[in-house]
């Protein structure tokens, strides 16, 4: 415990003071903690010795408060405009792009991996949708960002980590985990279009709400101070009642910050010039908080990632199956889904740029929590990690010079 402690300590130490120098290098932070991960679990020095099968639980818990955190800081930043014709491309990639990518992917880890089509579908639906919080780098750098690029890949991430949840259901419920009903009614009644429209619908108005009573507490002249006891409270509260309802608490939470960031961009926006900085700075002081957030999730469970390596076998295949994924996959998957509205260029760095993380290992977590036949559990979780670990190492190394080289294209 105290080997933790110090490496641990010394890590976020190094990181304060070497940041700078890490961004201007073609790498990134979750690189670096993934190989310290790695250093100091199973398969370097064993301080702490963990289990993807065996603690299952304690990491569905883990990713799934850093997935949490991570959704309503996306949801927060973005900028809802009043036409909705710039998220058609982030629309099309959650819906369409998610759907060929699960498939693809599916038939990928069959013919790849050998595994079972439930099997094969399972890893497909862990895999299938692009993690936020890995890609700070790539995501919109304030509201009022409004290139293309980083507002598909931030939209995007946001949205897809719930719009997962119907094709894992029916593959848990293929491998007899899950009740499909009767010609799989059950799944598409419930699974699909109550729990993914009812998500929505609770985070938005749950942010709205949320949002009416902070304007009430601002114009009696009572500041919100705690901001922190805000983000938490209305996450557990809108992530709460989704769950309640049966329906996807991942989408509720973005669509809660997605309400509440621009119902505060609303007020700001009408607010006379005495007031105006109230709603702007309490939406700076939330989106700040979350980042921080954010990046402390990041640096925990990236480390977990490269402590769970330690016990993969049969690397090969998987690594393999990782490159077909994010080489081949993703990018046919985009570009068949994203409209010709924009440049062939963007498309290709949207396509290129569909980073796998937090969000798999909650996925892989989740089902393995939910009674994954023992026979295949292995299989798919060595799969799922091995990609996520080559995902941060071929994202962490480009990503760097292909946005300065995109940067510049665009000045």
């Amino acid at each position: 415990m105290q080997q933790w402690f110090l490496l641990v300590g010394a890590l976020l130490v190094a990181m304060a003071f070497g940041s700078s120098v890490v961004r201007r290098l073609p790498l990134s932070p979750a690189m670096l903690y993934l190989a310290v991960g790695f250093a100091i679990g199973p398969g370097g020095a064993r301080w702490i010795d963990v289990d993807i099968v065996g603690d299952a639980a304690i990491i569905e818990l883990l990713a799934e408060i850093a997935v949490l955190v991570t959704l309503f800081s996306v949801g927060m930043r973005l900028r809802v405009p009043n036409h909705w014709r710039s998220w058609w491309l982030p629309l099309r990639l959650a819906t369409l792009g998610m759907v060929l990518t699960t498939l693809l992917a599916a038939v990928a880890a069959h013919w790849v991996l050998g595994l079972p089509w439930p099997a094969a579908l399972l890893l497909a639906a862990i895999l299938a949708p692009t993690d936020p919080v890995l890609a700070s780098e790539l995501q919109i750098r304030d509201p009022g960002d409004r290139d293309a690029v980083r507002l598909a890949l931030t939209a995007e991430g946001g949205l897809n980590d719930g719009a997962a949840f119907p094709a894992l259901m029916l593959a848990l419920g293929l491998l007899g985990t899950h009740e499909l009903g009767s010609h799989g009614a059950r799944w598409l009644a419930v699974d699909l279009i109550w729990s993914t429209a009812g998500g929505l619908a609770v985070g938005w108005l749950g942010g709205i709400a949320v949002a009416h009573v902070m304007r009430r507490m601002q114009d009696a002249g009572r500041p919100i101070l705690e901001v922190e006891f805000l983000v938490l409270g209305m996450i557990a509260l809108i992530y709460g009642a989704a769950l309640l309802l049966q329906t996807y608490g991942f989408l509720a939470v973005f669509a809660g910050g997605l309400a509440l960031g621009r119902t505060m961009q609303h007020d700001s926006a009408l607010a006379d010039g005495r007031a105006a900085g109230a709603p702007a700075g309490l939406r700076a002081s939330v989106v700040s908080w979350t980042a921080q957030s954010e990046r402390l999730c990041e640096v925990a469970l990236v480390l977990l990632v490269g402590m769970l390596l330690g016990r993969i076998e049969g690397t090969l295949t998987a690594v393999l199956y990782a490159l077909v994924l994010l080489v081949a996959v993703r990018p046919l998957a985009v570009l068949l889904s994203a409209p010709t509205g924009i440049a062939l260029h963007q498309r290709r760095l949207i396509a290129w740029f569909g980073i796998r993380g937090i969000g798999s290992l909650f996925y892989l977590a989740y089902a393995l929590d939910h009674g994954v036949p023992t026979a295949i559990a292995p299989v798919v979780a060595d799969a799922a990690l091995i990609t996520i670990a080559v995902s941060i190492t071929l994202h962490g190394v480009s990503a760097t010079p292909l946005m300065e080289w995109y940067e510049r294209r665009r000045a």
